[in-house]
């Protein structure tokens, strides 16, 4: 993992924090290759917090990360009997076999720290998305009963911090096209195709 300089235990355990700040224990990230180019995978003891693509650059969500998150220990990937690395592995391997086509659904813990909000219940109805089909920013505006909230719907899609896991790839405009991806429209329309792919 990509290691900024981590807290000091003075810092970790004698900081008096609000009770809504944000705060980890663990915190690991690792690379992972593919068809879309290498992603970012960060994960804390609670599960997936963050998926990054190459054009955000390891070092600047790292870094971010450990900002807003606050972890005691940042933890080297191949370090044992933490749940962090235990999710991390986790998540390697189904993101894997997604892009292989052999997996529909994410079982991996998710850690929902950086959504709040509407954004997070946008996030939350993403993931009842089904595998290879699409919704539109207008229709999921309207499952969350918000049918007027269409453009806060698309922020909560383009800013989502763990795509692919949390499938914001299945959501396009209402005329059909693909509309705005955190990964570029290349990247979404392979996410699409990849599923299509799988189904047939």
């Amino acid at each position: 993992m990509a290691k900024p300089s981590p807290p000091t235990p003075d810092a970790a355990h004698h900081e008096v924090r609000s009770a809504n700040a944000l705060h980890r224990d663990e915190l690991t990230s690792s690379v992972v290759s593919t068809p879309i180019g290498p992603l970012l995978v960060a994960t804390t003891e609670r599960g997936v917090v963050r998926v990054a693509f190459a054009t955000e650059g390891v070092e600047p969500v790292v870094t971010e990360l450990v900002d807003r998150l606050r972890p005691d220990r940042l933890i080297a990937d191949d370090e044992t009997k933490h749940e962090a690395v235990d999710h991390l592995a986790m998540a390697e391997a189904q993101l894997r076999e997604y892009f292989a086509g052999r997996l529909q659904a994410f079982t991996v813990p998710i850690d929902d720290a950086l959504s709040s909000g509407f954004y997070l219940e946008v996030r939350q109805a993403l993931r009842q998305v089904p595998f290879g089909t699409t919704t539109t920013y207008t229709a999921l505006a309207e499952r969350l009963g918000r049918p007027k909230a269409v453009r806060a719907v698309g922020t909560g899609c383009s800013g989502n911090p763990i795509p692919v896991i949390v499938p914001c790839h299945r959501v396009t405009r209402a005329d059909g096209s693909l509309g705005g991806y955190r990964g570029g429209a290349p990247a979404k329309a392979i996410l699409q195709a990849l599923e299509t792919d799988a189904l047939r």
